[in-house]
């Protein structure tokens, strides 16, 4: 076999078991030709697919090669990261295009196997078409670029080379701690060279992806740590969903009270209207989990990484004597904030807490306290979704009404934008995998594609729930390329378009910095700068374009008709709605740290600075080492 066939048969052998359960690792292959991979990849991928065997890795057309990522990097999310998939691209710009794509996968730590082409390892007719010349070295490509956001990366310059490559993308790619993109680049002339491979390369193989159970110690000081405290507060992340640590997640919260708040990537930890749910924490959290935060003597991290969004530029834990206790599969995450580390897999690390804290219980007052203070933020939800604003409706109205009228075990995704801030606060999850924003990279472009990447992970799984893509006009803007691709594989999703005519999150954050929303708008240019007319650009003929069904609407009444026309439609449809950028959602008046110009002659940045000075008097270190715990009072 060719080394691109040795690839693809390679990839259909290897097997994935958790818990009992065994699947195949790989679902398909996206993939764009070009020189670099056609008669590589591309043609072992098409003599699979004429093979006959049902095995076969399965191709997928994409449009756009970061799209191909992000489709990909969705499906793994949805798929908790035991399922996955490659891409392949060809040399240069196709490899390049990679890049932004391979960083979101693995800053979210989400597997996804990168096979770009690269220029002829034997250097018989260099410069090839697309080749980058370094005239400091001569073993440099575009290539190179994804090494620092590649989890693991590996040039295969022999065939020879391949089969240790190949066990070294899996071994990384199975595993949670430290899975991410991994990227094997394959030069054009190597990807048709044929070889004599040993048959076992291509056994079925199966990766284990172990439970990590906390060390006894390790697991003393942490129950120690938590029923020494009065105002424990849990912080959920993404660990907990991949985990599949739900249900030990209420257990812990149930057995001993203490309330839960979520991140971006772990909303849906428990339901909304669980009584230990306070719902988001952070820059974009809700007034109850950040007033808890602000009091709380212990955080509970459990999956999440403590990004700036989760602990507001770490002005959240607020109180003096706030430590932290780490429940984290990773060591690098579960270290973070002078914690106590307890390095296992969350729902192993859950149970063990519950059963070492025995009869432990927060003091019941304080569990009601945060009991109500979760109604009372639900009570401001609601009125956010009911608020009729005229003549254009609210964004939050748009939520509201997405989330009332959908069902709930359909997923709600959105990437980037003002959308992804006011969903975290304002939507209700009923269903673990019911909630999927991408907010570790926060991608404009992503969401078109991972609906469909989140959609096809769900047909694999025999699950009809929809997919709502929640997407801006900027974003959409950036990427809308795989609406084709959706309509070419007849898979359906509903895609909510939000027309704002700029970039509003972007230009609230800008007022707020001083810059007057300077370069947010989407206007005609006149002799003063980008302060004309509005654009007369038309999104929805251009959706229509593409091939998706098209339902302009302009009033909450018509849009919430359109949601149950899409909902009943078989085909990807498009909702076009235009929203009063003036009207935001309630928030918690919580912090992030983006630096304000130090000196200025505008006096817009000049109060601005005075606010930010304000706000990073309160920011904190959290370096207090971990022995420091206090006692029980």
């Amino acid at each position: 076999m060719t080394v691109g066939q040795a690839v693809v048969r390679f990839l259909e052998s290897q097997q994935v078991e958790r818990d009992g359960v065994e699947n195949p690792f790989f679902a398909g292959c996206w993939g764009i030709f070009g020189h670099g991979n056609v008669a590589g990849v591309g043609q072992a991928l098409l003599e699979r697919s004429l093979s006959g065997d049902r095995t076969h890795l399965r191709y997928h057309q994409g449009r756009n090669e970061q799209a191909m990522v992000h489709a990909a990097v969705a499906y793994a999310r949805q798929r908790d990261r035991l399922a996955a998939m490659a891409v392949t691209a060809s040399v240069g710009p196709g490899a390049t295009n990679l890049v932004t794509g391979a960083a979101l996968a693995t800053i979210n730590r989400l597997p996804v196997l990168l096979l770009p082409g690269d220029t002829f390892a034997t250097k018989v007719a260099n410069p090839v078409l697309q080749e980058l010349e370094n005239q400091a070295s001569g073993d440099i490509s575009v290539n190179d670029a994804l090494r620092p956001v590649s989890a693991y990366f590996d040039r295969v310059h022999r065939p020879e080379q391949l089969a240790p490559a190949l066990l070294n993308a899996m071994r990384v790619l199975t595993d949670p701690a430290v899975t991410g993109a991994v990227t094997l680049a394959l030069p054009q002339d190597v990807q048709a060279e044929a070889w004599n491979w040993p048959d076992e390369l291509f056994a079925r193989r199966v990766w284990h992806v172990a439970r990590a159970v906390p060390e006894p110690a390790a697991l003393s000081r942490a129950v120690a740590a938590i029923s020494a405290a009065r105002r424990p507060l849990v912080v959920a992340g993404g660990g907990v969903t991949y985990s599949r640590a739900n249900d030990a997640l209420r257990a812990f919260a149930e057995a001993t009270g203490v309330p839960v708040a979520e991140t971006q990537a772990g909303k849906g930890a428990l339901p909304y209207d669980h009584p230990q749910a306070v719902g988001a924490i952070g820059a974009t959290g809700t007034t109850a989990a950040n007033a808890l935060a602000a009091e709380a003597d212990l955080v509970i991290g459990v999956g999440t990484r403590y990004s700036d969004f989760t602990t507001a530029s770490r002005t959240v834990f607020a109180a003096g004597d706030v430590r932290f206790v780490n429940l984290n599969v990773s060591s690098f995450d579960s270290h973070k904030l002078g914690a106590t580390a307890l390095v296992a897999d969350a729902r192993e690390g859950l149970t063990a807490l519950t059963a070492g804290l025995g009869e432990w219980t927060t003091d019941p007052a304080y569990s009601a306290h945060a009991t109500e203070l979760a109604a009372q933020w639900d009570d401001v939800v609601q009125r956010a979704y009911d608020l009729d604003v005229r003549p254009l409706p609210a964004q939050s109205a748009v939520i509201g009404a997405v989330n009332e009228l959908s069902d709930p075990r359909d997923i709600v995704l959105c990437a980037a934008g003002s959308m992804p801030g006011d969903l975290h606060k304002l939507w209700r999850t009923r269903d673990r995998k019911g909630y999927h924003v991408e907010y570790g990279f926060s991608c404009m472009g992503y969401e078109i594609a991972g609906g469909l990447g989140a959609k096809m992970a769900a047909l694999d799984e025999s699950d009809p729930r929809d997919v709502f893509v929640m997407v801006g006009d900027g974003s959409y803007l950036m990427m809308n390329t795989e609406l084709v691709t959706a309509v070419a594989e007849g898979i359906k999703i509903i895609v909510v378009l939000v027309q704002n005519h700029g970039f509003a999150s972007i230009g609230a954050l800008s007022e707020s910095l001083g810059s007057q929303r300077f370069g947010t708008q989407y206007r005609y240019r006149t002799d003063t700068g980008i302060d004309g007319d509005r654009l007369p650009v038309d999104l929805a003929a251009n959706a229509a374009s593409l091939g998706a069904d098209v339902l302009p609407v302009s009033t909450i009444a018509d849009f919430r008709a359109a949601i149950g026309t899409a909902r009943r439609s078989t085909r990807t449809t498009v909702i076009h709605v235009e929203t009063d950028p003036s009207t935001s959602a309630p928030d918690s008046h919580a912090w992030w740290d983006v630096p304000v110009a130090e000196t200025s002659t505008l006096e817009s940045t000049q109060v601005a600075r005075a606010t930010y000075d304000e706000h990073k008097s309160h920011q904190r270190t959290h370096l207090a080492p971990p022995n420091e715990q206090k006692e029980s009072r």
